[in-house]
């Protein structure tokens, strides 16, 4: 039997793609667009967009912390786990594969898999049109905005990010 920690940590990390899609576009898309807008524009290095982890990041240490120092709350430890994997896993899918944006580490074999490939053309849809796919990890691309993709010729992620072709 799998200890309960464990499924809660998992738990935690897979139901956030659902929490990150929601948050991305109800609020990254509206009011935190002062903040994401600097994701969707050309540039490098820091973006304004990059509060965004630090501010989930200090809500996942807050919970870590009340789940270890409170007896009665240590679920919200489990939880805080989770939700740092996913943290982890988001960083490697999106920052590193998917933008380029921590230049010294390539993962060639990982950002040729297959999995890789889909979510770069689902990003690459998100960044066509500012609008779905919203999630990070597991992205859902409606079939038409596919087609319009599919017939646009414009490349919306930086050249880091498209070094391996799709």
């Amino acid at each position: 039997m799998i200890p309960i920690p464990i499924v809660v940590a998992l738990i935690s990390a897979v139901a956030m793609d659902a929490v990150a899609a929601v948050s991305h576009r109800l609020v990254m898309h509206r009011r935190g667009w002062r903040w994401h807008r600097s994701h969707h524009e050309p540039g490098g290095g820091l973006e304004h967009n990059d509060l965004f982890p630090l501010c989930f990041a200090s809500a996942t240490i807050a919970l870590i912390a009340g789940g270890t120092f409170v007896e009665r709350l240590r679920p919200l430890a489990w939880a805080g786990t989770g939700i740092t994997a996913y943290g982890a896993a988001y960083l490697l899918v999106h920052d590193v594969a998917l933008h380029g944006r921590v230049p010294r580490i390539r993962l060639r074999r990982f950002e040729r898999s297959r999995y890789v490939r889909w979510v770069r053309a689902a990003h690459r849809v998100h960044h066509l049109f500012d609008g779905p796919p919203y999630g990070f990890l597991l992205p859902v691309v409606p079939a038409d905005l596919r087609r319009r993709a599919a017939a646009s010729p414009e490349e919306p992620l930086p050249v880091a990010a498209a070094r391996v072709t799709v």
